[in-house]
C-alpha cells in the first residue's frame, strides 16, 4: 500500500517547479526554515489523504487544494522574513496558474468529447459488437488487450480500461480467473498505449506541452510500448482458457451524429497539433477551437432532436426518439472536475515547495548522482507506488539536462511503470472498483514479476532502437 514513509520520501525527492522564470532564485537557506519544513509536512499529510481516498471517501482534490493555499501563505510569510520582494512570489504563482490553465483547458475539451461520444453510444456499440461475436476467452483476452493498447492513445487510459473491462465481465460472467488475467492485460495495454501518444496520458501531455518532446517524436516509443504489453500478454496467454462462452444477444446502435463527433474529435486533435507545431501557440488554444467545432455541431443535433420530439419522428432507421435533446454544456459539466481540481492542487503545492528551494537540493543527487538512466527507471518504479502525475511534473520542473532519448525514456517509464501494481494507475484503480473481489491488488501482485519483464523489455528496446538519441 502507499505508505506514509514512501509518500514522505517521494515528496522530498520529487518536489519542484520551474525556477528559471524571470530571475526567480529562492535562497537555498529557505529549505531549512520553519515554514519550509511546515510546508513540506503539510504536503505529505495532504497526499496521505489522497492515497486513502477509497477508505475516507474524501475526494482527492480537497486536501491538495487546501494544502496548496496554505503553502503559498507560508511562502509569502517566509519571503517577507528573509527580505525577498513580494513580487517574486506573485510572479511565481502566476507562472504556476498559467501552466495549470493550459493543462486544465486541454483536458476539459478532451473530457467533453469523450463524454459526448459516450452519450452518443459509441463505446456501448463497440462493447455490444464484441460480446455478441461468440469469441473464445483466449480471443477475447487478445482483442480487449489490443484494443486497450490502440484506443488509449486517443482516449484516456481510464475510459479505455473501463470499456474493455465491461466487455470482459459481460463475456466471462463468473469466470474469476479469466477476468483477473484479462483485467491485468487491459491495464498493461492501456498504460502502454498511452505512453507513445501526447493524448494517451496526462504525463505525456505535460511532456509535450513543456516542449521537451515534439509531437511526432512520441511515436518513437511505439515499439517499446508494444513490447511492454506483448511480453506479459504472451506469457499470460498460456494460462487463459480456450473455451467459448455463449454469445450474448445484445445490439446497441449509435445515436444521431455520433460518427461526425468522432470526426470532429480527430479534427480537434489535428488543430491542437497544428497550433503547437506551426503557429507556436499553446495546444490548449487549439483544443478550445475544437470545442467550438463541437459547440456548433451540438446546436445542429439539438435542433434535429427537438424537431424529432416535437413531431414524434425518429431521426433514422432503427432509432427511437431521444429522451432529451443533446446539450453540450451537460457534457462540460460532467467532466472529471475532481481530477481537474486535483491537478490544480498538485501543481500549486509542488510549485510552492519549489520556491522554498527543495528542487536545487535534490536534483543534483538524483540525476547527477544516480545518472539519468537509473533515475528515469526509478521514476517508473515510483509511479507504481505514487501517482505518476506529480512525479512527472516534478521531473519536468527539475528540468535536468538530458538528451531526447532520456526524455523519451522517462516518458515511457512514467507511463508504463504504473502497470507494475494495480494501484499504480487510474486504469488499475478503476478496474478494481468495477471488478471488485475478482481483480484485486493481490491478484495483480501475483503477476507483477511478469509485468516487470515487460517493463524491463520496453526499456531495453527503447535504448536499443533509439540509441542514436542518447
Amino acid at each position: 500500500m502507499k505508505t506514509l514513509l514512501s509518500c514522505f520520501v517521494i515528496s522530498i525527492v520529487f518536489v519542484g517547479q520551474a525556477q528559471a522564470t524571470q530571475g526567480m532564485h529562492p535562497a537555498p537557506s529557505l529549505t531549512t526554515t520553519t515554514w519550509g519544513y511546515a510546508a513540506l509536512i503539510l504536503f505529505v499529510l495532504a497526499y496521505v489523504l489522497v492515497i486513502f481516498e477509497e477508505k475516507t471517501h474524501l475526494r482527492k482534490s480537497k486536501p491538495v487544494m487546501l494544502a496548496a493555499g496554505i503553502i503559498w501563505i507560508l511562502l509569502a510569510l517566509t519571503y517577507r522574513q528573509v527580505g525577498i520582494p513580494a513580487e517574486e512570489a506573485h510572479q511565481a504563482i502566476i507562472h504556476n496558474i498559467t501552466e495549470y490553465a493550459e493543462l486544465m483547458l486541454f483536458l476539459l475539451v478532451a473530457m467533453t468529447y469523450i463524454n459526448s461520444m459516450n452519450e452518443r453510444g459509441i463505446f456501448q456499440t463497440l462493447r455490444s459488437w464484441l460480446v455478441s461475436r461468440g469469441f473464445s476467452l483466449r480471443i477475447v483476452f487478445w482483442i480487449t488487450g489490443l484494443l486497450a493498447f490502440l484506443i488509449s492513445p486517443v482516449a484516456d487510459n481510464l475510459t479505455t480500461a473501463l470499456l474493455m473491462g465491461a466487455v470482459v465481465m459481460a463475456v466471462a460472467e463468473d469466470n474469476k480467473k479469466f477476468i483477473a488475467l484479462a483485467c491485468i492485460n487491459i491495464v498493461v495495454g492501456a498504460n502502454a498505449g498511452g505512453a507513445f501518444s501526447p493524448f494517451g496520458d496526462i504525463t505525456t501531455l505535460m511532456v509535450w506541452q513543456k516542449g521537451q518532446v515534439d509531437f511526432s517524436q512520441f511515436f518513437l516509443l511505439f515499439f517499446p510500448a508494444l513490447i511492454n504489453w506483448l511480453i506479459p500478454a504472451i506469457i499470460m496467454n498460456f494460462f487463459v482458457s480456450s473455451e467459448t462462452p455463449k454469445a450474448l444477444d445484445t445490439i446497441v446502435s449509435m445515436k444521431f451524429g455520433a460518427k461526425r463527433i468522432i470526426a470532429l474529435f480527430l479534427l480537434t486533435i489535428l488543430t491542437a497539433v497544428s497550433f503547437h507545431n506551426f503557429l507556436d501557440l499553446p495546444p490548449a488554444a487549439g483544443m478550445m477551437l475544437g470545442l467550438a467545432y463541437l459547440g456548433f455541431f451540438s446546436y445542429y443535433i439539438k435542433f434535429k432532436e427537438e424537431r424529432a420530439i416535437e413531431y414524434d419522428a425518429p431521426l433514422g432507421i432503427g432509432e427511437g426518439l431521444p429522451n432529451s435533446p443533446f446539450d453540450i454544456f451537460n457534457k462540460v459539466a460532467r467532466a472529471e472536475w475532481d481530477t481537474l481540481l486535483f491537478f490544480y492542487g498538485v501543481i500549486l503545492c509542488v510549485g510552492g515547495l519549489s520556491q522554498f528551494g527543495y528542487l536545487a537540493l535534490i536534483s543534483h543527487h538524483l540525476y547527477e548522482g544516480l545518472g539519468a538512466t537509473s533515475a528515469n527507471v526509478l521514476v517508473g518504479i515510483l509511479s507504481s507506488i505514487v501517482d505518476n502525475i506529480p512525479v512527472m511534473f516534478a521531473v519536468l520542473t527539475m528540468d535536468p539536462t538530458m538528451p531526447l532519448g532520456q526524455w523519451l525514456l522517462v516518458t515511457l517509464t512514467a507511463g508504463v511503470g504504473g502497470s507494475l501494481l494495480s494501484i499504480g494507475s487510474a486504469a488499475g484503480v478503476a478496474l478494481m472498483g468495477t471488478a471488485r473481489g475478482t481483480y484485486t491488488f493481490g491478484a495483480h501482485l501475483k503477476w507483477m514479476p511478469i509485468v516487470a519483464l515487460g517493463y524491463a523489455g520496453s526499456i531495453y528496446a527503447h535504448i536499443l532502437l533509439n540509441k542514436a538519441l542518447f
